[in-house]
């Protein structure tokens, strides 16, 4: 039976929300009703929170926050439900805030933590619920709670730094790309008039700056038409997987980017792979769970098959040391762990340390982007005031 989200007033005129199951909406309504709820806004629980159909628009800061009130509350021996309705009563308007609604309301239901975070994927991930109802069974949720806020507040701070990281060259070739797209449009044809009512034979660096520039002023159209085009191509190719994986192997192939994506997807594969395990999860589940949060479909795949031979009765270090997209450093560590009986402390060590590596990788990168960027930009304009120059010198010289 569908589910469906609403938001509606009680007989006191308060804002009620939450979810129930009904055939159709005019159903929901009618049950609301029974509830003694005057319904504001219904809509199918996917469309609100299901996985993959929906970013959540909760920041990862803001959702990092909210679980180290959540834990110290917990700390203080504030029973679940009061600490999540202090939660909803303290959080700004916004979706953070409806978000705790739903899940104070299905506590109120009586289901666990864990259970009422699971409806909301899009804002909860599957490490998050997993280590919560981990966390819930032996007892220490308060203390996975914790972990959960600095792995995100781990996430949010490697997020922000490449975005920092990259917004001066982004910048750049926005600057570059109109200053370009001006000159060609508007600065280049007014002095190639001069040209062609000479009659001069024209360098072909100077023919070529003419066709350029004709092609920006007359089929401007043609050229967002193509763009667009290749936006919809784009789209209608993600959704074939198997071009998908394609994609994400060479993303791992490629010169400079694809070593910092390897380092960003194995720091992240360690730590949440380690946070699982130092929660109680065990770790067939947890490697399931540690699919699911690395993006990549290649190591998506390897992880799959890793956890197939775990089940076997294998070990992880060997199903690791088979794929060469796990360094020497990983396995290592990995079966250190293993043999020590410390296998969540190793991960969570390596993963700090691939996430060092990153950063590190990061900052040398775009120090060195930087200047070619302004190279860059040089010779493009180099080039344009090249072709307007040598004709003015063929005819100089020919006055002479």
């Amino acid at each position: 039976m569908p589910t469906f989200r609403y938001s509606a007033f009680n007989q006191k005129g308060a804002d009620v929300s939450g979810t129930l199951d009904a055939a159709s909406e005019s159903e929901a309504r009618i049950h609301l009703k029974q509830k003694g709820l005057y319904a504001k806004e219904i809509a199918p629980a996917q469309e609100g929170g299901g996985k993959g159909l929906m970013k959540s628009r909760v920041s990862v800061p803001d959702l990092s926050l909210a679980t180290r009130r959540l834990a110290t509350l917990l700390g203080s021996a504030v029973p679940v439900y009061e600490a999540v309705a202090t939660l909803w009563e303290q959080e700004a308007p916004g979706e953070l805030k409806r978000v705790l609604g739903r899940v104070r309301d299905r506590l109120a239901e009586g289901q666990g933590l864990a259970q009422s975070l699971a409806a909301e994927p899009a804002v909860f991930s599957d490490s998050y619920v997993g280590m919560v109802a981990a966390g819930e069974a032996s007892g220490a949720l308060e203390v996975v709670l914790e972990r959960l806020a600095g792995f995100q507040e781990d996430q949010a701070e490697v997020r922000s730094r490449v975005t920092t990281a990259l917004a001066y060259p982004i910048l750049m070739v926005f600057v570059g790309t109109g200053v370009m797209l001006f000159l060609l449009a508007f600065v280049v044809p007014k002095i190639v008039t001069v040209f062609q009512e000479s009659k001069a034979t024209l360098p072909f660096i100077t023919v070529a700056l003419i066709k350029i520039s004709t092609m920006v002023r007359k089929g401007w159209w043609a050229l967002l038409l193509a763009a667009a085009g290749f936006v919809a191509l784009w789209k209608n190719l993600s959704r074939h997987e198997e071009l998908l994986k394609k994609r994400d192997r060479l993303l791992l192939k490629l010169p400079l980017l694809g070593t910092l994506w390897q380092r960003l997807i194995l720091s992240r594969f360690a730590k949440v792979l380690g946070l699982l395990l130092a929660s109680g999860v065990p770790i067939i589940k947890a490697m399931e769970i540690t699919g699911e949060a690395v993006v990549n479909r290649e190591y998506k795949g390897f992880l799959a098959e890793a956890r197939e031979a775990l089940i076997q009765g294998g070990s992880l270090s060997a199903a690791l040391k088979s794929s060469p997209l796990f360094p020497p450093l990983l396995v290592h560590m990995t079966a250190v762990g293993e043999k020590s009986g410390e296998l969540d402390r190793m991960l969570i060590k390596a993963g700090e340390a691939f996430e060092k590596e990153f950063n590190a990788s990061v900052t040398r990168s775009m120090a060195l982007l930087e200047p070619l960027l302004v190279l860059a930009m040089g010779l493009c304009v180099g080039v344009v005031v090249l072709a307007v120059l040598l004709p003015i010198f063929q005819l100089n010289q020919l006055v002479k």
